[in-house]
């Protein structure tokens, strides 16, 4: 019982870890289908474990709200070179024209692409994730360091944690 919780808690820290590390980078490439191809641009994600969804604000004409009206299943990717921490969720997607929501995530980087919250043109996508896959490693330096080493020695480099998490 003792290691069951234990496992429970460690398995908790790495979902809240990957949540994290999404929020932190809030520019994410989100991957949707298009018949037999994927397709991936990069968004501004609005990143809320709590409620367990990511949100994006997008265009009413655009593409990806298509492809996911066809196919729900999408991939959002996290990703922080700088701090070696990626981060990858694969859930399910609606479009939504939830005017709430889209006012209560509207910031002034909306406001590039529209001229204010109500415009009509503004649909919500909203991502449920259902799975993530993580890395997270020490900085650059760290891990170059730890690449050389390993190339001198011949060992396998060890640069940080990697998982498959439900969450």
């Amino acid at each position: 019982m003792k290691d069951q919780t234990a496992k429970q808690q460690i398995g908790q820290e790495l979902v809240d870890r990957a949540w994290h590390i999404a929020k932190s980078i809030r520019t994410s490439i989100l991957i949707t289908r298009d018949g037999d191809k994927s397709r991936a641009r990069p968004m501004s994600a609005h990143v809320e474990q709590p409620e367990h969804a990511i949100y994006f604000l997008a265009d009413a004409s655009g593409q990806s709200l298509k492809q996911i009206e066809a196919h729900a299943s999408v991939s959002v990717v996290f990703s922080d070179e700088s701090a070696n921490s990626y981060v990858a969720f694969v859930g399910s997607a609606r479009v939504s024209d939830d005017r709430a929501k889209i006012k209560e995530l509207w910031s002034v980087f909306a406001k590039a692409w529209w001229e204010s919250a109500d415009d009509p043109s503004i649909r919500l996508i909203t991502v449920r994730p259902s799975e993530a896959e993580i890395w997270d490693g020490p900085n650059k330096l760290v891990a170059g360091a730890i690449m050389i080493a390993a190339a001198i020695t011949g060992d396998t480099p060890a640069v940080g944690d990697h998982a498959k998490l439900k969450v």
